[in-house]
């Protein structure tokens, strides 16, 4: 099985090739159209600024490819909000895979939002096997608003997606290679879908 991550100038690709490798895989990093769609499954990682990383998905038309993938793709973090239609941070247009806003939390608590928070509301096929209320791992400033494609709440602030998924796109807001044994069940799910 070939799993690539997709490689661009926002990422946490070493500890997602990591978590991967701990699990058995040897995952291809790329940024190779080709490689891309040849791939089995596809993780979108990031850790950036959204408005930046778009800029370089569309300077080398990685915006165009990750749209058009049929295989599985899991988008982790900056990557999942990238999948959805616009963010706040640099009023970016984003993939639009998700009919979804990404917006900024108000300062009424401390953000970013760093640390271990529970996920509730499951639905979808990635968590199978996590019990509601597992604890994982958050780091960010920016949230996907609740909607139909939400397969997991979290709330720190107000509620907000802490998962989506529609057809082969899947998505966590957290960092599954950072989230333990939860975040490691999770990835495996991927794998073997």
């Amino acid at each position: 099985m070939k799993i690539a991550i997709i490689k661009y100038n926002a990422g946490n690709i070493q500890s997602v090739q990591y978590a991967l490798n701990r699990l058995g895989v040897n995952p291809v990093i790329t940024s190779d159209a080709h490689e891309l769609l040849t791939a089995d499954k596809v993780i979108f990682p990031g850790v950036g600024e959204a408005s930046s990383a778009m800029a370089y998905l569309k300077k080398h038309d990685l915006d165009t490819v990750i749209k058009s993938l049929k295989n599985p793709v899991l988008g982790i973090c900056l990557g999942m909000q990238l999948m959805c239609r616009h963010s706040e941070e640099g009023n970016a247009d984003c993939l639009g895979i998700f009919d979804v806003a990404v917006k900024r939390f108000a300062p009424t608590q401390k953000v970013p939002h760093v640390g271990w928070n529970d996920i509730t509301n499951f639905k979808g096929s990635l968590l199978k096997g996590i019990d509601e209320h597992s604890y994982v791992y958050f780091v960010h400033s920016y949230y996907a608003e609740l909607n139909e494609h939400t397969t997991a709440k979290c709330d720190y602030i107000l509620p907000f997606s802490a998962g989506i998924e529609k057809d082969n796109f899947f998505a966590f807001q957290f960092h599954p290679e950072k989230s333990g044994t939860v975040g490691a069940k999770i990835l495996e799910n991927f794998i073997k879908l």
